[in-house]
């Protein structure tokens, strides 16, 4: 049997009359199907309205997908977004809970760039809004001398992985290249969080949940990009997907058997 992959969505506006529409790329999906060997099942950004244990009570596990929007400010006490900023705070009020109660069952969880950041949220940290204006810091919101055809796959800088980390375990290394998408980050680590790996300038790139009883992952770069060509990338979805697969037999040998009536 299939895992069930839960994976959240955006709200953004599509076609002429920009009308709302619960969106999540097809490259997490690609990766759920082709590397996890799930079942991707997209979670909609309904707001306040969404039903956490209902959907928790539905999945394996859980994709938490980057997106061009920021997780709203006031979530985690900063100062207000620039104007123009985008922000969908449809999503977070059904991430963040989500989050907190996946973790709280153990249910497998990879988040990935504004994932990640939703991830340091919901456990209580705080974020830097543009990486690239704070004093010694890289600019991570374009791979450095890349083409634009290359943005989503070029390495734009390296990241140092904490050794003995259960992200070194996965990967097999202590460094790897990666792509780098992201303009916010985490500023104060979240209580429960562990530092996995950081980027030169210091910006945490990879934190885990190591109290949780299930998966729980963040990276801040993009392996759903790059998985069928970079190692390191199919492999984190592969640790994941191993996860979800475990949760998934185990949830079927504690269902109850139906025996057909005589």
């Amino acid at each position: 049997m299939k895992p069930v992959i839960g994976i959240s969505c955006c709200m953004k506006p599509f076609g002429t009359y920009n009308t709302p529409n619960h969106a999540a790329s097809d490259t997490y999906v690609r990766a759920v199907d082709l590397v996890v060997g799930g079942l991707p099942c997209l979670i909609p950004a309904m707001g306040e309205r969404a039903d956490v244990r209902a959907w928790l009570g539905l999945v394996d596990g859980l994709v938490l997908t980057g997106s061009r929007s920021n997780v709203e400010p006031a979530r985690y006490g900063g100062p207000p977004h620039p104007e123009g900023t985008p922000e969908d705070p449809a999503r977070d009020a059904v991430t963040l809970p989500l989050i907190r109660a996946a973790l709280a069952e153990g249910v497998p969880l990879l988040a990935i760039c504004r994932g990640m950041q939703e991830l340091n949220v919901a456990l209580g940290g705080t974020l830097d809004q543009r990486i690239q204006d704070l004093p010694s810091r890289m600019d991570h919101s374009t791979p450095s001398e890349q083409a634009l055809s290359a943005v989503r796959i070029g390495k734009a800088h390296r990241v140092t992985i904490r050794p003995g980390s259960p992200l070194a375990a996965i990967v097999g290394a202590q460094q790897l290249a990666v792509n780098s998408l992201h303009n916010q980050g985490i500023a104060c680590l979240a209580p429960g969080l562990r530092v996995e790996a950081t980027a030169p300038d210091g910006t945490i790139e990879a934190v885990s949940v190591p109290a949780a009883p299930g998966f729980a992952l963040g990276v801040q770069w993009h392996p759903e990009y790059d998985f069928q060509t970079d190692a390191a990338s199919r492999a984190i979805f592969e640790a994941f997907g191993k996860a979800a697969r475990d949760r998934a037999a185990r949830r079927a040998a504690h269902r109850p058997v139906v025996l057909a009536a005589e």
